[in-house]
């Protein structure tokens, strides 16, 4: 039941195979953004995520910019699967590399807490379960988390045909993931049609359900403006789809002054 419906917070960490981040490149993101979105299974809707960028901080000494989802079942599926997870992430202020990830679930009577904790000086990766020490793995310097690898995609321009990889690792096995623009469309939302670019992303590397499906695809909307939201997201599998549809959204503290930077 767990790798058939939640996927709600995955779904989200499944863009780890989007991109990489760049150095140099612009940051079109920061504290106070707030993206709001359904989850459906089929037509279903199974439950809700939030993706936020909370306040920069410091990690062991660095300053960090720092990341949060949630994801929660809705009432009606609580009654006989509850969710509730949450997933943070930290890395440079720049979004080049992860300095630090953690992973809490708790969905129906599974609960399981992870701890990446990643070291550029040594190169290597530690995984933690419940922090007890469980994988150590030697990594690039540039390597992302699931969740952070989302924000350093969000600082590459687009455009039809691209086709780029990043370093993205779980702790347990570390991959260069691949995708590609396929075209650009609409996108319907409650806050209007959004113009978007459409990216396939390569699901080989993925674990659990995607890899019972010889057919799985992972398809990502992107905003076509210099903010590349990720405004919808549906996955194929064996199981059946999943869809993530962006209904809210708000701006970073620093940009919400100007009307430019509302979603139409």
């Amino acid at each position: 039941m767990r790798a058939k419906l939640l996927l709600l917070l995955p779904l989200l960490a499944a863009l780890f195979l989007a991109g990489p981040a760049r150095a140099g490149l612009k940051v079109p993101f920061g504290p106070g953004e707030r993206l709001d979105y359904r989850i459906y299974w089929t037509f279903v809707h199974a439950g809700d995520a939030v993706l936020e960028v909370l306040p920069d901080t410091d990690m062991d000494g660095v300053p960090a910019r720092a990341f949060k989802a949630t994801a929660r079942t809705v009432p009606w599926v609580d009654k006989f699967y509850k969710v509730r997870d949450t997933m943070e992430a930290w890395t440079d202020l720049d979004v080049n590399r992860s300095l630090r990830y953690r992973k809490d679930q708790n969905e129906g009577t599974y609960h399981k807490q992870v701890e990446l904790v990643f070291d550029a000086g040594e190169g290597k990766t530690r995984r933690f379960v419940r922090g007890e020490l469980k994988h150590t793995l030697d990594q690039p310097e540039d390597v992302f988390d699931p969740m952070a690898v989302l924000f350093g995609f969000r600082k590459q321009p687009l455009y039809k045909t691209m086709r780029f990889g990043a370093n993205v690792t779980d702790g347990k096995v570390s991959v260069m993931g691949e995708a590609y623009v396929e075209g650009s469309e609409g996108v319907e939302t409650p806050m209007g049609v959004i113009p978007c670019f459409r990216v396939r992303i390569d699901v080989k590397h993925l674990s659990g359900v995607f890899r019972k499906s010889p057919d799985a695809e992972l398809l990502v909307w992107f905003s076509a403006d210099e903010r590349r939201i990720p405004v919808k997201v549906r996955s194929k599998v064996a199981v059946g789809h999943f869809t993530m549809e962006l209904v809210g959204y708000r701006p970073p503290a620093s940009r919400r002054a100007s009307a430019d930077n509302a979603i139409r």
